[in-house]
């Protein structure tokens, strides 16, 4: 049933799933904060056209750098974001889940994961 929910969500629908927390502390690079990690998804993009094949408008973790805070902290690809520092990702666009992860220097994330959180 979690998996369904975590990975079948519809946005504006409510969802309990058991979420592994993470923390992620940036590293100073220049002038700028690195995570080391991408994004896709959103509810304003098209799932079926993923291609990672995702089955929601849910933000999802596409890459993550070998080294960076992000693998560090034990982020895996295909990880998808429930939360960002309390904030609701599973009814986010693309641009304001770049923009949010953007702007915070620690990223405290739920996250769910296949075959860990779900079956």
């Amino acid at each position: 049933m979690c998996a369904k929910m975590a990975f079948q969500h519809q946005a504006g629908t409510a969802m309990e799933c058991l979420s592994i927390p993470i923390t992620l502390q940036k590293e100073v690079c220049g002038d700028q904060m690195r995570c080391g990690f991408k994004i896709g998804g959103g509810i304003d993009q098209d799932f079926n056209k993923s291609p990672q094949g995702y089955t929601d408008n849910g933000i999802y973790v596409t890459e993550v750098h070998e080294s960076s805070p992000a693998s560090r902290a034990g982020l895996r690809v295909h990880d998808k974001i429930l939360q960002c520092n309390g904030y609701d990702f599973t009814m986010v666009t693309h641009k304001k889940a770049v923009s949010y992860i953007k702007k915070n220097p620690t990223l405290s994330l739920l996250v769910a994961r296949k075959g860990v959180t779900s079956s």
